[in-house]
């Protein structure tokens, strides 16, 4: 990888106290984004790739800590920097799509004045010439008749055009890097792949890095030009789309590419991924936390995993690798 990362993520360590335990929700997590590319983040619901963006965000819950790492956004550590600084560049430098559009959309005001205010707020945008630009902001995402939709709230619209909405506050400040969490959960085929589209061309027009989180490995690899594999935590193999597919290295990788639905496969061939992930709470989990999971376990897996560096061409951390 010879671009500039816009975002290097080192050792990312996170954990939540609950009244039943403490949760070990990431260790050592690593990986970077260079500037016009698109990182996809896989894996099962529960592997950590949500709180990892949350993480780095600066807006995890407050029962969350993060204990270790570094998230190096140009010059500025987002996990040391002061509430203050981060909140100067959330929404300006770093901007995050969220999983469910209707939710974090404010349902009291119109459309138009969420995405003036972060015009206002981050773009440097006088105020009276926000409305306006919000206007074009929704013509630039797809949406027809964007006067009159600026004037409408999240419940008067699709789920779809909520999605679009989201895009367009995402946006507003022309990020470097953009989170997309889950950006088409919900929607329909069709409108999933405009989606997709969209924010691709909009990436594309201002050289963004984009981080995309989701569980659908099959749209990883339409859309993304490295992909970063977690389970229960940990982040198991780094690579691109294609050396991944071509050469999945660890054996969780291998599962996951099994069980992706192939529309030349027949049904018989599908596989499932056995076990389930590990309570996180135990005070006994193995280094390797997909280890009791593994059919190519061996005694080595019992030791610490080997390090990664956070700026890796094919990175797999496992003792005994596919090869």
């Amino acid at each position: 990888m010879t671009a500039v990362p816009a975002l290097v993520v080192e050792d990312l360590a996170v954990e939540f106290r609950t009244r039943s335990g403490t949760v070990r929700a990431l260790e050592r997590v690593s990986f970077a984004v260079p500037k016009g590319e698109t990182l996809a983040i896989v894996g099962e619901s529960g592997s950590g790739k949500s709180v990892t963006a949350y993480a780095v965000m600066g807006i995890l819950d407050p029962a969350g800590r993060i204990t270790s790492g570094r998230a190096m956004l140009g010059g500025l550590d987002l996990l040391a920097a002061s509430a203050d600084q981060v909140a100067a560049v959330r929404g300006r430098e770093i901007a995050m799509i969220f999983q469910n559009p209707r939710t974090a959309l404010n349902p009291i005001r119109t459309v138009g004045q969420q995405i003036a205010d972060v015009l206002i707020r981050h773009a440097n945008v006088p105020r009276r010439e926000a409305p306006g630009r919000a206007v074009e902001l929704l013509r630039d995402v797809g949406i027809t008749d964007p006067a009159r939709r600026a004037k409408a709230y999240p419940f008067e619209m699709s789920g779809g055009m909520c999605q679009r909405v989201m895009i367009a506050i995402a946006l507003a400040a022309k990020p470097s890097v953009l989170i997309a969490d889950e950006p088409t959960t919900g929607l329909d085929v069709t409108t999933q792949a405009v989606i997709m589209d969209l924010i691709g061309d909009l990436a594309r027009d201002i050289g963004m890095a984009t981080i995309f989180i989701t569980h659908d490995l099959a749209l990883a690899a339409q859309r993304a030009d490295r992909i970063v594999v977690m389970h229960a935590g940990h982040v198991v193999e780094n690579a691109t789309t294609a050396e991944l597919f071509a050469r999945p290295r660890h054996p969780y990788t291998a599962e996951l590419i099994a069980a992706t639905p192939d529309a030349a496969a027949s049904l018989a061939a599908l596989a499932s991924i056995p076990g389930s992930l590990p309570d996180l709470r135990r005070l006994d989990l193995p280094p390797c936390r997909y280890a009791e999971r593994c059919p190519r376990r061996l005694g080595d897996c019992d030791a610490a995993l080997p390090a990664a560096p956070a700026i890796p061409e094919h990175v797999v951390a496992c003792w005994n690798p596919l090869s």
